[in-house]
This record gives structure tokens, C-alpha cells and sequence, in this order.
């Protein structure tokens, strides 16, 4: 598995990394989409370090149906991956190596949706909790450099206690 890397200073140019994303994928995702595009994750955060991917959520009516979008996205350099099949299609770019965006076709309204759009406007809100939450992601970036996957679950004690806080 890739390595992390490291958790960069806040990026100004991860809006437009984003925009720019988003026209891409607005005219392919177009016959799934039930709902907008957002930039989500870290580099969503004005002020937040992050590991520089760019985080996409994208509202879908249905994870089954919205499977037909993997072939399409291919065309973008996206790879799809069975990661939380569940509650979303999750892919990324440009390789599973190197990763320069993270793409998540999650079902308008459903559970995965409000988590991620919730978290994202908390941290965006509370810049005490965004400030705690990077000092979280960089002891863990050290801690986890080589396992992705452990990285990200020991994140969720604290992105679960942040969502308990919001409506």
C-alpha cells in the first residue's frame, strides 16, 4: 500500500484543484447525478493541513445504478475500488499509488452524505475543533506512514464525537 505522505500546510490553490475537478466530472457523472458536487475532506477546510488529495463528494439516487459510472470515469484516470460498497462508489486518481483526488458517489440524503457534508461544515465553523483535528491527523500520519487504512479508522473516535455535536 502507498504511503501517506505527509499532512501539507493549507493549500490556496485547493479550490481551484477542486473547480477545475469538477468541470471535468459534472458533464460524465451527469447521467447519475441527483444533486451537487462538493469538495469535502481536508483540503475543503480553509486553513486545515492535509495530505494534498482532493476530496469530491458527489450525490448520486443510487450506489447500484451509479456503478455504471466506473467504466466512464476511466476516461478521467479514476480507479474504482470496493472500499465501503455499502455506503459509497469510492475512486481515485490518478493511480492507487499516487493519489491526487478521492471521489465518492454517495447517495443524496443518505447516511455517508450528511456524515461527510456535516463533519466538513464543522470543522469549516469551529476552527478550535479544525485545529485539534490536524494535530490528530499529523500524530497519526506518523504513526500509521505505511497503512492508510489504519490511519483513517483511527480518525473515527474523533470525526464520531465531532458529528454527535451537530443536528
Amino acid at each position: 500500500m502507498a504511503d501517506l505522505g505527509e499532512i501539507a500546510p493549507y493549500d490556496l490553490g485547493w479550490p481551484a484543484e477542486f473547480e477545475a475537478e469538477r468541470a471535468l466530472l459534472e458533464p460524465v457523472l451527469a447521467p447519475w447525478l441527483r444533486g451537487e458536487i462538493h469538495h469535502v475532506g481536508s483540503t475543503s477546510v480553509p486553513g486545515l493541513g492535509a495530505k494534498p488529495v482532493i476530496d469530491i463528494l458527489a450525490e448520486v439516487a443510487s450506489l447500484e445504478v451509479s456503478r455504471a459510472a466506473i467504466e466512464p470515469l476511466q476516461e478521467l484516470s479514476y480507479w474504482w475500488f470496493p472500499y465501503q460498497e455499502e455506503r459509497m462508489n469510492w475512486f481515485c486518481k490518478p493511480s492507487p499509488e499516487h493519489r491526487t483526488h478521492h471521489l465518492h458517489l454517495v447517495v443524496a440524503g443518505s447516511a455517508a452524505w450528511r456524515e461527510e457534508l456535516a463533519f466538513r461544515d464543522a470543522l469549516r465553523a469551529e476552527p478550535e475543533t479544525a485545529r485539534a483535528y490536524e494535530e490528530l491527523k499529523r500524530r497519526l500520519a506518523d504513526e500509521h506512514a505505511s497503512d492508510r487504512e489504519a490511519y483513517t479508522v483511527a480518525k473515527t473516535a474523533f470525526v464520531e464525537s465531532v458529528l454527535a455535536r451537530v443536528p
